[in-house]
């Protein structure tokens, strides 16, 4: 045990805000929850059966068959209804709303999950200084994902049959962008030493967590697009592994199937062959155990991903299966930011890190 002073203080300070530290991984976890529900909520068309935001009263479902009916009706007002859904019975409506309901009731969950412990914290003098201002960025950032949400479900209210991709894009990246802050907190919370870490491991874990962030998004436009129902043959798309046809614009990127799909399926081979290239040298350079082991931990979750990517395309993108894609991307990125954070923060003595690139 020691004696010194300085250091027991910095131990009994990290005790009292390790309950902080659990608390922003519990709501990361149910970020990950809303992710996924968020993802069912597309696949099986429902996030426009709601066609209202009523951030308060809205928190109650249609409790009467004449509340139903009222529900139904707005739904019949907009171009979904109308060119997709014309005639669908009011059970079939009510199993598109509950799906759309219960994304919309977690995220109100979320929010008191984060607001109700926050307030406790600062009353009780664990959260303050640096450490509150994070967190209570952190709160208005999720209050800016239920608006953006709003924003992204009226796109297919007017005009469209589904939600604008940009939209879609700009709100998934904003959940998975709140999910990574909350575990990178957290995670710098629990940690027991700090260190400088070594550059090039820090470029390598950032360049990937970076890469995995972008191949999310690009995930969105695949799915903003519907593009993951067709060229389903791997590895060959539309019988070449790169087809003709793809680029015949810039907005090509963002808005035609074809290049949509290509360029996610490209991003995921370049993580696979960096995530193996950075496995490898990790390995070969003799790097700390912690970052070896996580570095192993993301290199499996990338697989897995990839595995279940392949399988879900392949077999047209059945529900569950994009359900499981879509949660390993919450693993992925937990992982890449966990490899990070162990990248930065691995040296006590920066003195003891190899200079050899």
């Amino acid at each position: 045990m020691t004696s010194d002073p300085a250091q027991m203080r910095g131990d009994a300070a990290q005790k009292s805000a390790k309950p902080v530290a659990i608390w922003l991984l519990a709501v990361a976890g149910l970020v990950a929850l809303m992710v996924v529900v968020g993802g069912l909520t597309r696949l099986t068309e429902s996030g426009l059966s709601i066609t209202e935001w009523k951030p308060v009263t809205g928190a109650l479902p249609p409790l009467s068959q004449e509340m139903w009916l009222s529900e139904f009706e707005k739904y019949q007002q907009i171009p979904q209804y109308e060119l997709v859904n014309k005639g669908m019975s009011l059970g079939e409506f009510k199993t598109i709303y509950w799906w759309e309901w219960s994304h919309r009731f977690l995220g109100r969950f979320i929010g008191l999950a984060f607001f109700v412990p926050f307030v406790w914290f600062l009353a009780t003098g664990r959260l303050r200084g640096r450490l509150a201002w994070t967190c209570g960025g952190l709160f208005v950032l999720g209050g800016l994902q239920g608006a953006l949400g709003w924003y992204m479900v009226a796109s297919g209210l007017t005009e469209r049959v589904s939600v604008s991709q940009y939209r879609l894009a700009a709100h998934l990246g904003l959940a998975f962008l709140i999910y990574a802050a909350l575990i990178w907190v957290a995670f710098g919370i629990l940690r027991t030493a700090a260190g400088e870490g070594a550059r090039r491991w820090i470029i390598w874990t950032g360049a990937l967590a970076s890469l995995v962030y972008l191949q999310i998004v690009l995930g969105a436009f695949v799915a903003g697009l519907d593009a993951g129902l067709i060229y389903n043959s791997w590895p060959l798309m539309d019988g070449a592994f790169i087809p003709g046809g793809i680029y015949p614009s810039a907005m090509a990127a963002f808005e035609q199937h074809l290049t949509v799909q290509f360029n996610h399926r490209m991003v995921a081979y370049l993580i696979a062959v960096l995530t193996v290239i950075f496995c490898w040298r990790v390995v070969a350079a003799g790097a700390e155990r912690s970052l070896r082991k996580a570095a192993m931990w993301f290199a499996t979750a990338v697989l897995a991903q990839i595995v279940f990517g392949i399988a879900t395309l392949v077999s047209v993108v059945p529900i569950w299966m994009g359900g499981i894609h879509q949660f390993c991307a919450v693993v992925v990125l937990g992982a890449a930011i966990y490899m990070l954070h162990v990248a930065s923060h691995q040296v006590s003595d920066p003195s003891q890190v190899s200079d050899r690139a």
